[in-house]
């Protein structure tokens, strides 16, 4: 069936979670990022979540979005289909050991791309005051899927500057090896559990070669090279993450994360950066951190 563009505006939770040290020391170590500010709770501060933690108390809203499909006539067959394919997420603050988070997600969008159908979301986590902690604008591809009705693009959605031409050097290179076990690690340090990282059966069906590294997680792999190369590992001090999954990582392989270059922008520099698989193809292109200015 199309995927309608009158699913504008629909919305899914609040759904709350409780954020315990176990769960951000997890979530870093599933990465590779050893930092004291994720693991020592002997800190004067206490620990803080990698930036890209966000997406663990989002994912739970999102798997209600794939149930909410049946509602819009969109299959089980055709939500097997959609890809995860741009992310631009908001940080107001770090996530922390004791918050008490909310997250509610709302249809932004829907329109006809060669693809498929290109749907898009904003997710919205807030913590026990009704503060926001992490504001997320997500786009998926449903492949192959018509939709229905005129174009509905998103409004609203974060600028992205224009930072001009590339250097021609990158600022630095690192390769980060990609474990066997890699996506299953994640899974179960995110709680992010989608079978086609984790069951080869499922992946297979799919249409996959064979079970892939999430998204996020190579997204995440590519923030903590970033921030070591142009922040001096400091988390906290990252405001936007953006970055359009091009190509998957298999497992186990070798990814290269190249920090392309920094730009100063309203107050803030902006570093490009971008993830390479090990035959040299995008994993992630287009990627952005912006972080505060020391």
């Amino acid at each position: 069936m199309p995927v309608p563009t009158d699913m504008v505006g629909d919305q899914i939770g609040p759904i709350k979670h409780e954020v315990d040290a176990r769960w951000v020391m997890a979530y870093a170590a599933a990465l590779g990022d050893t930092q004291d500010c994720y693991f020592d709770t002997t800190r004067d501060d206490g620990i803080v979540a990698h930036p890209m933690f966000a997406v663990c108390p989002e994912w739970p809203v999102i798997v209600q979005g794939r149930e909410l499909a049946n509602k819009w006539g969109i299959t089980p067959e055709e939500t097997r289909q959609s890809v995860h394919a741009t992310h631009d997420l908001v940080i107001h603050r770090l996530a922390r050991p004791g918050d008490i988070l909310e997250t509610h997600l709302t249809y932004t969008g829907v329109e006809n791309k060669s693809p498929g159908a290109y749907t898009t979301m904003k997710l919205e986590t807030f913590d026990a005051h009704g503060e926001r902690v992490f504001t997320t604008y997500q786009g998926g591809m449903y492949l192959g899927v018509p939709t229905k009705g005129p174009d509905r693009p998103a409004q609203g959605d974060p600028v992205v500057p224009d930072l001009g031409p590339v250097a021609a050097e990158p600022l630095s290179e690192v390769q980060v090896p990609v474990a066997h076990g890699a996506a299953h690690t994640y899974t179960e340090s995110a709680r992010i559990w989608n079978p086609i990282h984790t069951d080869a059966s499922i992946a297979r069906a799919a249409g996959l070669p064979a079970i892939i590294l999430h998204g996020t997680a190579t997204l995440a792999l590519g923030v903590s090279a970033t921030i070591s190369a142009v922040a001096n590992g400091k988390p906290e001090s990252v405001r936007r993450i953006r970055g359009r999954m091009a190509s998957m990582v298999l497992m186990p392989s070798t990814i290269s994360v190249r920090v392309l270059d920094v730009t100063p922008v309203d107050g803030q520099n902006v570093a490009r950066f971008e993830v390479l698989t090990e035959d040299g193809g995008p994993a992630i292109n287009q990627g952005l951190v912006f972080f505060d200015k020391d």
